[in-house]
């Protein structure tokens, strides 16, 4: 489906307006959007949005609460705004519930600089045609990297159990009303949620929130079960049965669509598995079952189903429990002593 089918007006007036732009928009207007940034989407969630320019031309990458980190679809400028199209995929079912037709339908996202804030509007079609949704939300320029950091001069503190074996002390949901498929068996922290109860099933995080780290944990994933271990809230190194599978950053012990393990190292589903995760000036350390998978590597966002877009605030340690069952043991932090 062409693009003005589905734009309201007001954004089809963007676009003409493109065509209409003068070319004299000065190089440094537009570069003052290049980077990476932090959102703070509609309804308060985590976005991440990279603009780059290679080649002479503008593209980007978007992460939109959950899921993945996304190509855009376009960018463009007007007026010394940036303007951001993204795509997504609508089903339409008849009586029966049958697909009879995918429509693609394009979200218009438009930002203002000030510096290192983006003021920004999101323009969303609704599905059945009857106008569209408009929300204004926010953006912080990312910093530059830190050079990799040399982990042989990291000093770590006295490690700090975070489970004990009995209980769900220190720990909480993350998500207040959610159902709780969480509990601690024979000294196991396990989480059973019931897939056909129809309920939505928490995550759980601790109450402590941490800088900087090491953390050590040994985690059994069931045959097609998935989670995740959150780092200080918004980094997501994958959990999941992927045993056999082509090396890809949504596997297990990736960072969730953004690192690819170097070597598939997981076990078959219903093995204990060790992970060594080490956390430094946002360079990612993973280690599983004794291989190096991620060697401190940057870390260039948050990943989908963060608590927050700001990579400088402390966090929780959050385990995923809205999907599969799971169970984890010995998980034990040493904090960065600076």
């Amino acid at each position: 489906m062409q693009l003005h089918t589905v734009v309201p007006r007001i954004l089809q007036g963007l676009l003409l307006g493109s065509c209409l732009f003068s070319q004299a928009l000065a190089a440094d207007a537009s570069d003052a959007f290049l980077g990476r940034w932090a959102l703070t989407i509609p309804g308060g969630g985590a976005g991440w949005l990279e603009i780059r320019k290679e080649n002479g031309w503008y593209d980007g990458s978007i992460l939109w609460g959950g899921g993945s980190v996304v190509p855009v679809s376009s960018v463009f400028f007007t007026d010394e705004a940036l303007n951001v199209t993204r795509t997504r995929e609508v089903k339409r079912k008849d009586a029966s519930g049958k697909v009879v037709r995918t429509q693609q339908f394009t979200e218009l996202i438009s930002a203002r600089v000030d510096g290192d804030t983006l003021s920004l509007m999101h323009f969303n079609p609704r599905e059945n045609g009857n106008g569209m949704s408009q929300a204004e939300f926010s953006g912080k320029r990312i910093p530059p990297l830190p050079p990799r950091p040399d982990l042989s001069k990291v000093r770590f503190g006295d490690p700090i159990p975070l489970l004990n074996g009995k209980d769900l002390a220190g720990w909480r949901l993350v998500e207040s009303g959610a159902a709780n498929g969480w509990s601690v068996q024979n000294g196991v922290l396990v989480n059973r949620p019931d897939k056909n109860s129809g309920k939505h099933y928490g995550n759980l995080r601790t109450d402590r929130e941490f800088e900087d780290f090491n953390l050590k944990l040994e985690v059994n994933v069931p045959k097609n079960g998935n989670s995740g271990v959150y780092l200080r809230g918004i980094y997501e190194v994958q959990v999941s049965d992927t045993y056999g599978r082509s090396l890809d950053p949504h596997n297990m012990g990736g960072l969730y669509s953004r690192i690819t393990p170097t070597v598939a190292a997981e076990k078959p589903a219903g093995e204990w598995q060790t992970m060594d995760l080490t956390l430094v000036d946002r360079h990612l350390t993973v280690v599983l079952n004794g291989k190096t998978i991620i060697d401190n590597q940057p870390v260039l966002g948050c990943t989908g189903g963060a608590l927050w877009s700001d990579e400088f605030r402390p966090g929780p340690i959050y385990l995923q429990g809205d999907h599969e069952a799971v169970d984890y043991r010995n998980m034990v932090l040493r904090p960065v002593v600076k």
